[in-house]
């Protein structure tokens, strides 16, 4: 077969959630899979790196999508062009896009619906690009992936798919993400804390991610229990971050309070691996990989009770209700007067790696394929007969 994917979230350094689900799943496919040919397409100047081998053609396709009218544009547009050079069997879509104006057959990896759940949490123009398209798409496309039985849920239910067209494939981790002895842990502590035990969440910052309540439960936290624990917030601001900028200037705490900006995965690692505890205050996720990547670690999780995340922090986690703060202090503070207990909880990373890893990923997805494939021969001999 020749596979056209759409890459244009592989951007060297810049890897986000959906550019590392592309990095990582099709960087095995291509490998696992030389019997395929693999049209990688671009929409801007692409590294190297990314042609993961001989089997990869990689294209630039015009122009530069960034925007819900190029969106529209470029996947309307400038793919169907594209295919019509190429020919290929079959379209894979990682980011929740697919062309309208094409009868190739499809497959379409949706994350999550959040912008249906919380519209005011994402820029009108787009929230309105989202919630016209991303039904259409997901009717259009021939097989739906999603990252959780609770987005595969989501997907069917909201749009009327039918059941057996959606399929839910966990994701993975990076193996950088592993266990960290003491001496390593205090070489991460005395770098970001001072050498002060820390919680850490981790992932962009914006509405969703609910940083601001965080903040609020850390300086109550503080307020109320005799601890010398410090918060490590790791992430980008994305957008919509005026709140989550004011909340932590009026901290009585703020100075106990370390935000790291956006790190590489090489450091970003080790500074998980050397927490206390993970917190994540998210309101609405489709998978949640920050989770998964502290549990590869051994860290314990805190984490909020919505959507996807007890799929992916397990039954050992502590959950809170992350729109009541008092919700927030109490799981952070049921963890600190019995660490030890939550820490021996979660020790056992062989059985996280084995629910949730890459390998995993690929080989399901290779399986979608296969069946798509198939079909397309049975449908293609029908009409030849």
């Amino acid at each position: 077969m020749l596979i056209a994917v759409n890459t244009r979230f592989l951007i060297k350094d810049k890897l986000e959630g959906i550019g590392w689900y592309t990095y990582e799943v099709f960087r095995r496919l291509v490998t696992n899979h030389p019997e395929h040919e693999f049209l990688f397409l671009f929409d801007r100047d692409w590294d190297p790196e990314y042609k993961f081998a001989s089997n990869v053609t990689p294209v630039k396709v015009w122009p530069p999508a960034r925007h819900p009218y190029l969106w529209q544009f470029w996947f309307d547009y400038s793919l169907p062009s594209i295919f019509k050079k190429y020919k290929p069997d079959l379209f894979i879509s990682p980011d929740g896009f697919l062309s309208l104006k094409t009868h190739i057959p499809t497959l379409l990896v949706i994350h999550d619906l959040g912008f249906e759940h919380y519209p005011e949490h994402t820029p009108p123009l787009v929230n309105k690009y989202y919630r016209k398209f991303t039904p259409l798409y997901a009717r259009h496309a021939d097989r739906v992936v999603t990252v959780s039985d609770f987005t595969r849920k989501d997907v069917i239910d909201r749009y009327s798919i039918e059941e057996n067209k959606v399929r839910a494939i966990y994701n993975g981790a990076s193996d950088l993400y592993k266990p960290a002895n003491e001496l390593e842990k205090r070489a991460v502590r005395e770098k970001f804390t001072d050498n002060k035990p820390y919680f850490v969440y981790v992932g962009s910052i914006h509405p969703r991610k609910n940083v601001s309540s965080l903040l609020l439960a850390y300086d109550q936290l503080r307020s109320v229990y005799d601890t010398d624990i410090k918060l490590v917030i790791a992430g980008r601001m994305a957008w919509k971050t005026d709140e989550t900028k004011q909340v932590l200037d009026k901290m009585k705490f703020k100075d106990d309070v370390v935000v790291t900006g956006h790190l590489l995965q090489t450091d970003l690692s080790k500074l998980v691996a050397a927490a206390q505890a993970f917190v994540y205050p998210s309101l609405f996720e489709g998978f949640g990989i920050p989770v998964v990547e502290a549990r590869y670690c051994g860290v314990p999780i805190i984490s909020s009770d919505r959507t996807c995340l007890n799929e992916v922090a397990g039954d050992d986690a502590l959950y809170f209700n992350p729109e009541e703060i008092d919700s927030m202090v109490a799981a952070m503070k049921k963890f600190l007067e019995n660490p030890g207990k939550y820490q021996a909880k979660f020790r056992d990373v062989d059985a996280v790696k084995a629910q949730f890893n890459w390998d995993k990923s690929a080989a399901e997805l290779a399986e979608v394929i296969h069946e798509m494939d198939h079909r397309f021969i049975q449908a293609q001999n029908l009409i030849g007969s």
